[in-house]
């Protein structure tokens, strides 16, 4: 694919236009699940970083989108995230059990470019924090003290929120509203999908009565954000107490299922932006979960049976390999560079 039309891609109008669910009080483990809708693949690649990476976060596609002060790092942390168009990174885990996800948000406005402050491009907003950040709270200091700068194509913007929680429960939303970000902050803020921004997200769900739930109550059931937001919602609320793991992971899955948009189903003006895939973290245990809605199979992989060791190699799996199912954790191949 040539590199302006990759380049074009990222920014389309709209991007990542997902939903994600936290269950951080079930009392057994964190865990969380997320839905990529996009009207084609994302062409997504499971990649292992290890610690010592150095990303530019003014670099994209080869081309240089911060001209001055970009924010330049090498990784803390080791992770396992997964990317889009091999040029960034939308959805992650890494070794110390904080996880980030990248949604899109309409009302996103980065503001002014100020070249005081270390710059990251949005396409690499979220791997800076799993590079950087052992936990939410530290997450919260290390976005206050960059600025997220705004990829642009052909007149179109890269406009995302992202949703972040870690092993202890804790929970952030992060959005750049009118140029000044926004942060809420606490463990209670579970569920995110896109538009509105977030706190009239909370204004619009506080409507609702939720209190007795039933077969015949009636729930908003199509595939816009506001609907989305509001059924996880409901349903998180009922899930049982798990037993294990595995029904643990099932439960955030089988909400994000419910929440996914069917292939056909047109989604606002734009056209149809089908759910590719889910993936769900178990952030207590370290393990990602990664699930194509074309795929008949979950996989899987284990964080502590990766090499997050500085020189160690990075990895990449292709999720589209037809071949892979269940745990994936030596079916990864090395690659001679970074891809971003």
């Amino acid at each position: 694919m040539a590199m302006p039309l990759v380049f074009s891609l990222l920014a389309v109008t709209p991007v990542l236009a997902c939903s994600r669910i936290l269950w951080n009080d079930n009392g057994f483990a964190v865990v969380s699940s997320r839905t990529m809708d996009w009207p084609e693949s994302t062409e997504p690649k499971l990649v292992v970083f290890p610690r010592g990476v150095t990303h530019n976060g003014g670099k994209l596609a080869g081309m240089d989108v911060v001209a001055e002060n970009p924010q330049i790092w090498n990784a803390k942390y080791g992770s396992v995230v997964t990317t889009v168009y091999g040029i960034g990174t939308v959805d992650g885990l890494n070794e110390e059990g904080l996880a980030v996800h990248a949604l899109y948000l309409t009302a996103t406005n980065y503001g002014e470019r100020d070249p005081k402050l270390p710059g990251v491009h949005a396409g690499l907003w979220a791997q800076y924090i799993l590079d950087n950040a052992k936990c939410v709270e530290e997450a919260v200091q290390l976005t206050k003290d960059i600025q997220v700068v705004m990829v642009e194509a052909h007149g179109r913007e890269a406009s995302i929120h992202l949703a972040l929680e870690d092993q202890l429960g804790d929970s952030a939303i992060f959005e750049y509203i009118d140029g000044k970000l926004v942060i809420h902050h606490g463990k209670q803020y579970q569920v995110m999908t896109n538009d509105p921004a977030y706190d009239e997200q909370l204004k619009l769900l506080s409507k609702l009565d939720f209190s007795k739930p039933s077969s015949d109550m009636p729930l908003p059931g199509n595939v816009n954000p506001r609907d989305r937001f509001q059924r996880a919602s409901y349903y998180l609320g009922l899930l049982p107490k798990p037993k294990d793991e595995r029904q643990a992971v099932a439960n955030v899955l089988a909400i994000a299922r419910n929440v996914s948009v069917p292939f056909g189903a047109p989604y606002k003006d734009f056209g149809v932006y089908n759910t590719e895939y889910r993936t769900a973290i178990d952030l207590t245990n370290r393990r990602y979960f990664f699930e194509l809605t074309t795929s008949p199979s979950v996989i899987w992989v284990n964080l502590d049976k990766m090499d997050f060791s500085p020189g160690a190699p990075i990895l990449e799996l292709n999720p589209y390999d037809s071949g892979l199912t269940g745990n994936v954790d030596g079916k990864f191949k090395k690659l001679d560079k970074a891809p971003f």
